[in-house]
């Protein structure tokens, strides 16, 4: 699953996998494991290089061992290595869409995001008029959050990968 900040990854992600019976997984969660700590610690600390490179390895280990539904962080898919990475997978890539106002309100752009600590609603259009492109590319599924349920969305998606086997 890809796609931005507040579009429901993690939330519709569980919901596919159970109802796919498998195993869900979270890039973040996974390089905050790895890391020992947050990833608004990370970029503080650290810088967004570092984190961007533990995202990296992150991602080619989750999709190289991971057997279930992944959600990846709004910007795992930018950089070309990982966008040749998530192309060169056998599994269906789906793109959550999700307006700034709906975002706004999932997310509350609180200082656990990283990228949206200063003026967090133009950072997330800027974030998204630069990602949409990628996100379009990658995508073999695009589906709308807006307004719908978690459970709904994570049912549509089902019926897609059901079609597409």
């Amino acid at each position: 699953m890809i796609g931005p900040p507040g579009a429901g990854k993690t939330t519709v992600g569980k919901a596919l996998a159970k109802k796919l019976l498998c195993n869900f997984a979270d890039t973040d969660r996974l390089i905050e494991g790895k890391a020992g700590r947050k990833i608004s610690e990370i970029f503080v600390e650290s810088g967004e290089q570092v984190f961007r490179n533990l995202e990296s390895e992150v991602l080619k280990e989750s999709l190289n061992d991971f057997d279930g539904v992944l959600a990846l962080g709004g910007g795992a898919p930018i950089s070309s290595e990982n966008q040749a990475l998530i192309g060169s997978t056998n599994s269906a890539v789906v793109f959550l869409e999700v307006s700034i106002s709906q975002a706004a309100n999932r997310v509350g752009f609180n200082r656990e995001r990283p990228l949206l600590l200063v003026n967090p609603r133009q950072q997330w259009q800027e974030l998204m008029n630069a990602r949409r492109p990628i996100y379009e590319k990658l995508a073999d599924f695009k589906i709308s959050t807006d307004s719908v349920k978690p459970q709904e969305v994570a049912e549509q998606i089902k019926k897609f990968l059901e079609g597409n086997k």
